[in-house]
């Protein structure tokens, strides 16, 4: 029979019934996989490689730190006879003697400074310092900016217009006026208390470092504050949180479970970027003399001590320097990778 070229019926053949293939099904799925947010997060992480060579530049400055002197067989404080100022990979007199005599004697990898110190667990223990200085700090910022700028968000109004205005005089005072002011201030109150038992560390850390903390905590978290309220000052009309009123759940439920919970990700990019930022104050009082107490090292302060032999034993300056470069690129480059992959308006 003649096909008709005008008919719209439908021109089937048997094979035309045979189920698809699973290639051929997989090939009609358009849907991106569902995922989590911080799943997604790390995925994107992971594919950006600058961020994650800064994260193991990041991993390995940490175990230099805080696990090699572990394993180290100089003190940072020890005094070497007869071993001042010694240049990278070289021994005193007396040491060797003793090679000489067979004994098995560890180098100074970094030398040693002028008064007979090796120089590489300084550097270990300035770095663990720093590190720990901007870590701390950095969560007492957190812990005080993300409070005060979600309480200030969440209730609006002259709340809201009293706590940004303390704000806005906060950042008009000099840290480092307040910081010498402080210092002065708590000499001899902590002098007093490093004698009570249970107080000693006191004389270890010293009461610069005592007021950098307090200076942090007094000055620095104010932008972590304004940050805060940004985010909460949107996430507050959602509609789970209108509904969290409506249940009766209290404001202080409601901050920490729904709200300071829902801008995480922002928290902690920022809590990231601001480690740096820590580890270089720090290190810039430390190297003005007004970081920790001697003999313990700091970066800052292994820079200053050898800023004057600078012409002679150059190393000695190069070496923390690099490192307090290194640390807060690292840190940087990581928060950057952090912020472009949490970010959700950078999503592609």
């Amino acid at each position: 029979m003649k096909e008709n070229a005008l008919s719209f019926q439908l021109k089937l053949k048997p094979e035309d019934f045979i189920p698809a293939t699973e290639e051929e099904k997989q090939s009609q799925v358009i849907m991106r996989e569902s995922v989590s947010f911080w799943k997604d997060g790390m995925r994107r992480l992971r594919k950006n490689k600058v961020a994650m060579v800064s994260l193991v530049v990041i991993i390995l400055v940490m175990i230099f730190s805080f696990i090699v002197p572990m394993f180290y067989p100089y003190s940072y404080k020890e005094q070497i006879k007869g071993a001042n100022n010694l240049g990278p990979m070289e021994y005193s007199a007396g040491e060797q003697e003793r090679i000489d005599a067979g004994e098995k004697v560890f180098p100074h990898i970094f030398g040693t400074d002028k008064m007979g110190r090796d120089y590489a667990i300084r550097v270990m223990m300035g770095s663990r310092i720093s590190l720990l200085v901007g870590l701390i700090a950095t969560g007492i910022i957190l812990i005080i900016g993300s409070i005060y700028g979600s309480v200030a968000a969440f209730f609006g109004g002259w709340v809201d217009l009293i706590m940004m205005r303390i704000v806005d005089i906060i950042y008009t005072i000099p840290d480092i006026l307040l910081i010498v002011l402080l210092k002065f201030a708590l000499d001899d109150p902590l002098t007093q208390l490093a004698t009570v038992p249970g107080f000693s560390w006191i004389n270890v850390v010293g009461s610069n470092l005592i007021s950098i903390f307090l200076v942090f905590a007094l000055l620095y978290w104010v932008g972590m504050a304004r940050m805060v309220r940004s985010q909460i000052l949107t996430l507050k009309e959602s509609e789970y949180v209108t509904a969290a009123r409506a249940l009766g759940v209290g404001n202080g439920r409601i901050i920490k479970k729904h709200l300071l919970t829902n801008c995480i990700g922002t928290l902690i990019v920022t809590t990231t970027l601001q480690i740096p930022s820590s580890i270089f104050t720090e290190s810039f009082l430390s190297f003005l003399g007004m970081g920790v107490a001697v003999p313990l090292p700091s970066l800052g302060s292994l820079a200053s001590d050898a800023i004057n032999g600078m012409g002679t034993y150059p190393h000695l300056l190069f070496i923390p320097a690099i490192l307090i470069s290194l640390i807060i690129l690292s840190f940087n480059l990581f928060g950057d990778g952090l912020r472009d992959a949490f970010d959700p308006k950078l999503k592609n």
